[in-house]
């Protein structure tokens, strides 16, 4: 993380908070997570070099800079037009050849480019969506806060076995709420 620089990936009036340990608003709504969750969500998809990752929720494109920096393929998909297009522009002056950002709704995945072996969501479902357990290779991890807006989240770290997930809640989390078909999906 000490080689991502986060202040450039906050608008200029955040520029001055862009190392402090909280979330800071990005725009249409949306923020980056504190450096904190980021290293936490990160560090238990416990990635190797070799991995294939898919991220949920771009926003401004931090989180798919740091799993760059460590994996060797990161695709990730953002609903909001306006910020993949930024992100994409800033991820490749940024020289990150090896992330790939897709301006869509990420509920469905990225099913030409599966499997994945770590996917990482950066917004909340209520659960995960079984698209995304569907495109997790054998083995593979999946993290994501899930829970309703507004209410206690937690982040969840599941792992597939035997084409099963397995999962377990982390800690309490909060962050925006998935959008597009996951609100289709709600029970």
């Amino acid at each position: 993380m000490d080689e991502v620089p986060r202040h450039r990936f906050v608008p200029t009036a955040m520029k001055p908070f862009a190392y402090a340990d909280r979330p800071l608003p990005i725009g249409s709504g949306q923020t980056i997570s504190q450096p904190y969750i980021v290293a936490l969500m990160t560090q238990m998809l416990d990635l190797k070099s070799s991995d294939r990752v898919l991220e949920i929720g771009t926003g401004c494109g931090y989180q798919a800079a740091v799993l760059a920096r460590l994996a060797d393929k990161v695709y990730t998909i953002e609903i909001v037009e306006d910020l993949a297009a930024s992100a994409r522009k800033l991820l490749d002056e940024l020289g990150y050849k090896n992330v790939f950002v897709k301006a869509g709704d990420g509920f469905d995945g990225w099913p030409e480019k599966a499997p994945f072996d770590k996917i990482i969501l950066t917004c909340a479902p209520g659960d995960f969506p079984p698209a995304l357990i569907d495109q997790l290779a054998e083995g593979g991890r999946i993290i994501a806060p899930l829970g309703p807006h507004g209410f206690a989240q937690y982040l969840v770290l599941g792992t597939r076995q035997g084409g099963k997930l397995e999962s377990k809640k982390m800690l309490p989390v909060r962050f925006v709420p998935m959008t597009g078909k996951a609100l289709e999906n709600k029970d």
